[in-house]
Parts: C-alpha cells; sequence; structure tokens
C-alpha cells in the first residue's frame, strides 16, 4: 500500500507543477485514507484498476487486464503482463500463450480453465512485450496483492522469471528455482517457465510438465 500512496502523491505534485506552482506546503496534501484503501471485493477492485493511470503504461494501453477466474480458485496463474492479443481484448493469456496455458491447465491438472484464476504483475501492456520496469511493477503491485488477498488461494503458479521476483523478492534464475516449493504469506508458491518462453523452446515443456505434476500432487486431498 505505500507504494500506491507515493504514486498518488507523486501524481498530485505534477498536476500541481502543470498548474504552476513553484512551491507549495507539504501540509496542502491531507491523506485521505479512505482513498487509498482498495476494495475487499474483486468486482469493486475491477473497476478501481480499470481508471488507474498511476504510471506510465496507462498511456499506452488499449484495455486494463485485470485478470479473470474463479473468485475462489484454489489455483492462481500469475505471469509479466499482458500482450498485444490481451492488450486489444483486456482479458489475460488470450494469444498464443494463453493457449499453451490453458492445454497445461486442463491436460495436466485435468480442471477447466474458468476453476482457476488468472492474473499478471502488470495490469497494462508494457510496450513491445518488454518486461515490466520496477516502478511499473511495484505501483501495479498493491491491486495484484489485493487480488491474491480476496481470492486465498491454496497454491500460486508464477509463470516466468519477472512473476517469481516481484512477488518472492528472490532474483535467483528461474531455470535454477522452477519446480521449486516455496511457502510464504499463507500459500505455496511453485515458479515454472512462461508459456511464452515454452513456445520459443518447446523441449523445456517437459519441464513444465514435470512442474504441474508437483502442483497436482499438492493440491490433492490429503488422507
Amino acid at each position: 500500500m505505500k507504494n500506491l500512496k507515493n504514486a498518488l502523491l507523486l501524481k498530485q505534485l505534477y498536476q500541481l507543477k502543470q498548474l504552476g506552482y513553484r512551491y507549495t506546503d507539504v501540509s496542502i496534501f491531507k491523506e485521505d485514507e479512505s482513498a487509498l484503501t482498495l476494495p475487499d471485493d474483486l468486482e469493486a477492485l475491477k473497476a478501481q484498476a480499470l481508471k488507474c493511470h498511476l504510471c506510465d503504461l496507462s498511456k499506452s494501453r488499449t484495455n486494463v487486464v485485470f485478470g479473470e477466474g474463479n473468485p475462489h480458485a484454489e489455483i492462481m496463474f500469475i505471469g509479466e503482463g499482458p500482450g498485444a492479443t490481451e492488450d486489444s481484448m483486456g482479458r489475460p493469456f488470450v494469444g498464443r500463450s494463453g493457449e499453451l496455458l490453458t492445454k497445461m491447465i486442463e491436460n495436466v491438472l485435468l480442471i477447466p480453465r474458468k476453476e482457476v484464476y488468472i492474473a499478471n504483475i502488470v495490469k497494462c501492456r508494457p510496450p513491445n512485450n518488454r518486461a515490466p520496469t520496477p516502478t511499473e511493477a511495484h505501483t501495479c503491485q498493491p491491486f495484484l496483492l489485493k487480488q491474491i488477498a480476496i481470492v486465498k488461494p491454496k497454491l500460486i503458479v508464477t509463470l516466468g522469471a519477472t512473476a517469481y521476483h516481484y512477488l518472492t523478492g528472490d532474483e535467483t534464475a528461474i531455470s535454477k528455482v522452477r519446480g521449486s516449493i516455496v511457502q510464504q504469506n499463507g500459500y505455496t508458491l511453485i515458479p515454472t517457465y512462461h508459456p511464452s518462453f515454452l513456445l520459443r523452446n518447446p523441449s523445456a515443456k517437459k519441464d513444465v510438465f514435470e512442474d504441474l505434476k508437483k502442483v497436482k500432487a499438492l493440491m490433492q486431498p490429503k488422507g
């Protein structure tokens, strides 16, 4: 939430500068805590995200790609950011990577895609599909953390290095941590390769298959 507050403060300072202010006492900024509190409802949170202009990605987006799926999903998949197809449709993972992710979910985990929840580190497409900058990722992070808090998944699968890094703070290469089991913040996290990486490196599909078998085993009822 601190990142969101800082972004809002910075936005106000820019607005004051555009109005011609050269100096103003800091007391002019009266923080409205209610305005900075994100809602505890996915639809209300989505409505707020759709109006977000806190980082430069909002200037080039076609649509905000909030996330979708079962609001009570036991498994949540988190990727890096929307691509061109996702940006045009306003839905996560609907391009070629999305088709592959759907197959991974339905053919390996044997559950319908609609039963999981899918989101990204950032809600707007970075130009040329580049990785989000730290500023972009941290500005958008409160929305993602709130999604996780609302959905309360038992297990999160991070897709690619960017998603793993921003959720854990660990910068270890994805090739070294994929398939590992991380316990944090009341859920289990398993990193694996991003579907776009698999499209470029089909030989890595066997690694993701093994990672998803771990996911499936962890979700099996005990006893």
